[in-house]
This record gives C-alpha cells, sequence and structure tokens, in this order.
C-alpha cells in the first residue's frame, strides 16, 4: 500500500524543520541556516538532500557530529581571501557569516576566494552558488566529504561523493546553476534507492568484494559508490580534495569519519567557493557580458533535448509556492518525534 502523504505549504515545511532542528539542539544561525537549506532543497524537488536528510542533522546534532551552538569566525587572510571557521557546525552558518564581505571583496577585486574549515556537511552544494549568482557572481563551490567512493573497480573507498557546483547570474532571469557529485550518482540516493527495495543501475556502485552490483543495500554495507564517467570521476574528485581539504586544512575525504552513522564524532570537512564578478572581465559596453550570455543560451537552447541547468529546479520551486509540497506522514510523524524532544 502506498504511503499516505499531506500537502504543507513551504511556511509550514520551514515550521517543521525549525521544530525539529530546534528539538535536537540546534541555535541560533545554525537552526535559521540549516532550516533555510533544507526548505530550499524542497522547493527545489532535491528531497533526499531536504526532509529525508533531516533525520540525519537530527541525530548528528543528538550524537555530537554537529555542533548546533557553533559561533562561526571569519578573517581576512590575503587580499582576496577569507577563511571561515565553522566551529563544527553547519556549512551554512559559516557560509552566511561570511557571505556579505565575500560578495564585496568580490566586486572589489573581480574575483575573490572563501574556504571554510572545521565543518559539516554541505548538503546542497547548489545551495550555496545559486546564491552567489543572485548577487550578480559566477560562482564556483568544492566539498569534500567522507569516503564512499573507489577510485578504482575493486578498490577500497577512497574518495567522498565530493561535489562540485558552479551559478551563472543572468539578466531578467533565474541563473544556470549546476550540482553534480564527483561519483555517479550521490549516496543519499543509493540509500533511497536501498529504501524503496529498488534495484539500482548497473554502473552505481560495487558490493564489498568489489564487484557491479544491482543492490543498493550492497553498497551500503560495506560496498562503494563508482566515480562518474570512471577515471575522468577520480580526477574530479581528486581535485575536490586538493581544494576542500589540502588547500584549506581540514580532513581529506579518506580521514573523515562517516556521515551514514552517529559515530566518529566530527568530520572536519572543508568547502571552498570562488565568486567571480562578471562585469569586472567583460570588454566595454552596456551588458555586454548579458547579451553575450543570452546569445549563446538562445543558440544552445535551439537545440532539441536539451534543458538549460537549474531549470527544472526553478520549475519545481514555483509549483511548491503555488501548490505547496506533498509529505508522507511516515516522514512527517518521524520529524515530529524529534520536535518533540526538545519539549
Amino acid at each position: 500500500m502506498q504511503n499516505e502523504s499531506k500537502i504543507l505549504s513551504v511556511q509550514e515545511i520551514e515550521q517543521l524543520a525549525r521544530s525539529a532542528l530546534q528539538g535536537c539542539g540546534a541555535r541560533d544561525i545554525q537552526l535559521d541556516s540549516a532550516a533555510r537549506s533544507i526548505v530550499d532543497a524542497e522547493c527545489d524537488g532535491i528531497r533526499t538532500v531536504g526532509l529525508n536528510y533531516l533525520p540525519i542533522y537530527c541525530n548528528h546534532l543528538i550524537h555530537g557530529k554537529v555542533n548546533g551552538n557553533a559561533r562561526p569566525t571569519q578573517q581576512k587572510v590575503a587580499p582576496a581571501v577569507i577563511k571561515s571557521d565553522a566551529r563544527n557546525g553547519f556549512a551554512h552558518a559559516a557560509y552566511i557569516d561570511a557571505e556579505a564581505d565575500f560578495y564585496a571583496l568580490s566586486k572589489q577585486q573581480g574575483i575573490a576566494a572563501l574556504f571554510v574549515v572545521r565543518s559539516y556537511s554541505a548538503g546542497v552544494l547548489g545551495w550555496f552558488v545559486q546564491r552567489m549568482a543572485e548577487s550578480g557572481l559566477i560562482g564556483l563551490a568544492f566539498a569534500n566529504s567522507p569516503s564512499a567512493v573507489s577510485p578504482a573497480p575493486g578498490a577500497e573507498p577512497f574518495f567522498g561523493t565530493n561535489p562540485f557546483a558552479f551559478a551563472v547570474p543572468r539578466a531578467g532571469c533565474e541563473p544556470l546553476v549546476a550540482d553534480m557529485a564527483t561519483s555517479q550518482v550521490a549516496l543519499v540516493t543509493i540509500k533511497d534507492y536501498a529504501s524503496q527495495g529498488k534495484p539500482i543501475p548497473p554502473g552505481w556502485g560495487y558490493d564489498k568484494s568489489g564487484n557491479v552490483t544491482e543492490d543498493g543495500q550492497a553498497v551500503l554495507e560495506g560496498g562503494s559508490l563508482a566515480p562518474m564517467g570512471g577515471y575522468k570521476g577520480m580526477l574530479l574528485a581528486l581535485l575536490v580534495d586538493v581544494l576542500a581539504g589540502i588547500v584549506a586544512g581540514p580532513n581529506c575525504s579518506f580521514q573523515a569519519p562517516m556521515f551514514r552513522n552517529n559515530e566518529g564524532g566530527y568530520p572536519d570537512v572543508g568547502q571552498f567557493f570562488i565568486a567571480i564578478d562578471p562585469q569586472r572581465f567583460s570588454p566595454p559596453g552596456a551588458n555586454q557580458y548579458a547579451d553575450r550570455l543570452e546569445t549563446m543560451l538562445k543558440a544552445l537552447a535551439s537545440h532539441p533535448g536539451v534543458r538549460l541547468p537549474g531549470q527544472r529546479r526553478h520549475e519545481f520551486r514555483q509549483r511548491a509556492l503555488a501548490q505547496g509540497i506533498a509529505v508522507p506522514t511516515d516522514l512527517l510523524t518521524k520529524l515530529e518525534g524529534f520536535a518533540a524532544k526538545g519539549l
């Protein structure tokens, strides 16, 4: 029998997320930023990192894998570089704390970097770059994560899913937003298939013996994910770990405690962001950047089957704002249970 669901408004989704996080110990900027990221993921149609991921946030708050009372700090360490210390809180809080200075610096210098250390899962990495694009900046983001991906068939997990994302501002339109894991699929997608008892497509992951498997549970129980595009995906994962781990200073993927359980303490992973002011690089003349971009995108979109990155997210958001969001009642019950812990 299919699980029943209830339609919630975006405001009700936010209240549900806030109540669950608050019930498990999130406070102030940690509470506000994490709740907002959950709501945005739901509105964008990315439930695997929205309400479905919220129980992981809640359990990690309870078991000390993320600091719900952290007060992030920041410092300018070079003319165009800011370092943000998440203090083992949510990545979103550390980013928001440094956001205004980061954007001001990028517009002053033309390009700027922000790196976040002692951090937690970034969730939807597109969340960060979309904020950059909405401020008129081209945004690039890189986030490492605990080991889950084999660098080669038969090898043990070494890299995380290590996503990267970019967003590009447009004149009078929603920005382009692209967000992708360097694994064939994200770990949360494997979890989603396994929870539904659905086989995963061949090529998504390996079992504990290194064999290609269609059993998502076998991937989760001692197996590993496959890198996207084989060797090329491994190279991209390596780049993300260099930028978000080696350069910035937190754990590399192979050193970080897992996100998938409540053990091991703070993951201490990192995020690395680059913001570019396109107006500072454009040829002289009014709207050169905007006009050239739209000419290129119009030509691209004229090809059959082409969907511009971010278009689906924008469509989901419009529908969510107008019609609300269907949430399974068993998920509602679980989240209300977390909320009740704070009563």
